[in-house]
């Protein structure tokens, strides 16, 4: 078999923001829906699929089991979908079309005549009931105000609204009937959950008000039905049920929003006979989950464990789920990161974070490599700014990706970032502000245990002369302030001074604490031990930021806004060193929507949002000794009579060789330019310099929002490429100069990915790891570290997308 061209390294992807949008899976796999997609998730390792087909947001995700262990995933949005099992092939099987408003929760149950039958219920107010045959779905519905949907192992349904009631209904003769409305919650109902246990059935519910209600129904002879609570019929009609409180559970200290029983161990792997555990786990907005059981004697149920985040700006926890064996409990919370707790080996009672994936909750806007592509830094529209790198567990072969910083945390939609040096970035977001952040001590020595790097290799790449431990935010503010070792030394009464000076010093500045890392950390040590320090602010932009680029020198920053004239659409230039502004190159009329420094740091190219571009050529050192700082002038440009784009350029790049540079535009056009290095020409106002296309048109069939050249040459010299398209896919070409091409036959197709691979919104960034090789394999597969390693097969390709994932891809280079 032929090895595989594109193969899916990682997926980093958070859940969305709903309650029901994460289900536990008995065979072991986690699925949540993530923006417009669901995301399987094997806790011991990665994302193993993304199954893509909603155009709207998921927000209901949950596993439906038969007893021959064949198991359904059941996707709701505004319109759902069916995906059938088992692994590992999934494929969009049955969309159901119904509800004209978002659907909030489903669940569903097997009939004994093999059928499948789902209730959906949506912010229309109605709740749907289909029925599946394995042919076709179809179904009918009635109309209520409900909030939650589940179903027992007998058709009883149990939904539960804004009226603070659950309704109770039963199927008779074909049809759901109400039967009953459960009083007792004071608020929302938020969750509802069934569970069977010795022919009774205990149904879990909670709400707004801060409590979580257990209902027993007890199964009664129809010959003795004299009793005071309401009967429920099952439907053979032989028995009832009478429905009593079993007990009210007390302890959060906010709303209540998920319940979820322990799921039943079944005795045999093929199904059949099954033991239900009495175990009810509940999260709440308190940023606490709590694990209750009865007490054994009395039957009283108590708190067994009680977990949680301690501190921090976010919000609570939406839902929660437990591991098919009981071992792991998880939680996704409001900006939705995962939360797991593993329960010690043999030590009953204590629970130990445990390492998940992480991803932005909005769009993901840039990312870039470091140079030495061991890490990669994002930044998005959830105002955050993420570094993930691959870590080896102890008993695995293969790395994973993780998240291990999250260097910034700000109050504006973070838009663009550049590199300047292994450990110092500058990021743009919607402000007309550019910050500078520089790595602490603290990240540098927590990245040398987790990556496996030698510290003194990692110190001797950064400047480590007054190098503070860490950041903090101080209250209200927007610039992580640093952190000294001083800082975390406890004051005396004499160094604090008898009184305080003001209402700011009752309190504590630095919430900052040192760690030392060997495994990736949770979520609240993300959110506030793991900050760069904020070095320096450049001012100079009229309007909102908009892209960055730095050269490879490590001298220049080159900076643009957002412009709907001339005189703010300039590109400002910057000392990397002293930080003062160097230029300014006016010359589009509109947004400059990308930027990038040529490899040797001679040219720099913009492109716009005028349909043109600009290549800007750095002057000769020796032509002015007396100034030591760099200068760049106008080496040629497309004006808008000349310019071969008819839509918006939005991306651009250059070749290894600093010979040729490529562009994409909105209107599908990928065009290669060049030979940048053979012209000798003078630059003068009269006649510039003419650089032509020197590649066919390439018509990708889509806007062209990202592109990139491959570092590494491919075989035969010819050049490999990546083309981000605006609806999710990436393309893979490799183009050969012709003397004369014609019809796009320098242009060959390569690879793309499928549609599980693919982003399932606008892919925002492409970017090429800058050495051959696999980051965390290791030397040998990267030939010692070399950059042009002409005997490794793989390269990595990083993509970020507007469904808020950053994507990691293995391209082998080397399969034709």
């Amino acid at each position: 078999m032929a090895a595989p061209i594109i193969e899916t390294c990682h997926v980093a992807c958070c859940a969305n923001r709903t309650p029901n949008v994460l289900s536990w899976g008995r065979g072991g796999l986690i699925a949540y829906g993530t923006c417009n997609s669901v995301a399987l998730y094997d806790p011991q390792k990665c994302v193993v699929a993304v199954l893509n087909g909603h155009t709207g947001r998921v927000n209901t995700v949950q596993w439906v089991h038969r007893e021959d262990c064949v198991s359904l995933i059941l996707v709701l949005s505004k319109a759902y979908v069916l995906f059938l099992c088992p692994l590992p092939q999934f494929k969009q099987y049955v969309e159901c079309v119904g509800h004209t408003g978002p659907v909030c929760a489903v669940d569903a149950i097997h009939l004994d005549n093999n059928k499948l039958l789902i209730a959906s219920t949506a912010s229309d107010s109605t709740v749907k009931l289909w029925l599946y045959t394995g042919s076709k779905g179809k179904g009918s519905f009635f109309c209520l105000s409900d909030r939650q949907v589940s179903c027992p192992a007998v058709p009883i349904l149990a939904c539960g609204g804004d009226d603070c009631r659950i309704h109770l209904y039963a199927q008779c003769n074909g049809q759901f009937r109400k039967v009953l409305s459960l009083q007792g919650h004071e608020d929302w109902i938020r969750g509802v959950e069934w569970a069977c246990v010795d022919g009774d059935l205990l149904l879990a519910s909670c709400a707004q008000d801060c409590l979580i209600r257990v209902w027993r129904l007890v199964a009664k002879s129809r010959t003795k039905r004299n009793i005071h609570a309401c009967c429920l019929f099952a439907p053979d009609a032989s028995s009832a049920f009478a429905v009593t409180l079993e007990s009210v559970l007390a302890g959060h200290e906010n709303k209540v929003y998920g319940v979820h029983w322990q799921p039943p161990l079944f005795v045999s792997p093929t199904g059949g006979d099954q033991h239900q555990s009495l175990s009810l786990l509940s999260a709440s907005m308190d940023k606490t989950m709590i694990l209750w059981a009865q007490e054994e004697g009395s039957g009283v149920w108590v708190e067994q464990v009680r977990v949680g985040e301690v501190g921090g700006n976010t919000l609570g926890f939406y839902g929660c789920q437990m591991s098919p064996d009981g071992s792991m409990i998880l939680a996704h919370a409001f900006h939705g990161a995962l939360h797991l707790w593993t329960q010690s080996h043999g030590k009953e009672g204590e629970w130990s974070p445990g390492v998940v994936i992480s991803g932005h909750f909005n769009a993901v806007q840039d990312l870039s490599w470091d140079p030495e592509g061991e890490f990669i830094l994002s930044v998005g529209s959830d105002q955050t700014t993420r570094l993930l790198t691959p870590w080896k567990r102890m008993d695995q072969t293969q790395p994973t990706w993780h998240e291990i910083s999250r260097p910034q945390i700000h109050g504006y939609d973070m838009q663009c970032l550049a590199m300047v040096g292994r450990f110092q970035y500058v990021s743009g977001a919607d402000e007309k502000v550019l910050r500078v952040f520089r790595a602490p001590r603290n990240f540098v020595e927590n990245f040398a245990n987790i990556s496996g790097t030698p510290l003194a290799k990692l110190l001797a790449s950064s400047d480590t002369v007054d190098q503070p431990e860490g950041a903090s935010t101080p209250a209200l503010g927007l610039s992580n302030k640093a952190v000294f070792q001083g800082d975390l030394t406890p004051k005396t009464n004499e160094e604090e001074g008898t009184g305080f000076n003001s209402v700011s010093d009752r309190y504590q500045e630095s919430y900052f604490h040192p760690l030392t890392l060997n495994e990736p950390p949770p979520e609240d040590h993300l959110l506030q031990n793991t900050l760069w320090p904020e070095v320096q602010k450049l001012y100079g932009h009229g309007f909102e930021m908009f892209c960055l680029a730095s050269d490879s020198g490590r001298t220049v920053v080159a900076s643009a806004c957002k412009a709907s004239k001339a005189e703010h659409a300039a590109v400002l230039l910057w000392s990397s060193t002293s930080w003062r502004q160097l230029q300014a190159l006016p010359c589009h009329s509109l947004t400059v929507t990308q930027m990038a420094f040529s490899p040797n740091g001679l040219f720099l190219l913009a492109v716009s949002r005028d349909r043109t571009w600009s290549l800007w050529k750095r002057d000769d050192p020796a032509a002015t000794p007396t100034n030591t700082e760099p200068h760049f002038s106008l080496y040629t440009s497309t004006r808008k009579d000349t310019a071969v784009h008819t839509r918006i350029i939005w991306s651009c790049d250059w070749s290894a060789d600093n010979k040729y540079f490529v562009t994409s535009s909105r209107d599908k056009k990928v065009i290669v330019w060049g030979d940048c290095s053979s012209s000798e020409a003078i630059v003068t106002p009269d006649e510039p310099p003419v650089i032509r296309p020197c590649s066919s048109i390439l018509d990708v069939g889509d806007s062209a929002t990202a592109v990139s050249f491959c570092p590494i040459l491919c075989p035969g010299n010819s050049y490999l490429l990546a083309v981000g398209l605006e609806s999710g896919q990436v393309l893979l070409y490799k183009w050969e100069l012709s003397e004369e091409p014609a019809g796009a036959s320098d242009w060959t197709r390569y690879g793309e990915t499928d549609s599980s691979q693919s982003h399932s919104l606008t892919v925002k960034r492409l970017r090429w790891r800058p050495r051959v090789g696999r980051a965390g394999q290791g030397g040998e597969e990267e030939g010692e570290g070399s950059i042009t390693a002409a005997g490794s097969s793989w390269v990595q390709l990083a993509s970020a997308g507007a469904d808020h994932s950053v994507k990691i891809f293995n391209i082998n280079r080397l399969a034709v």
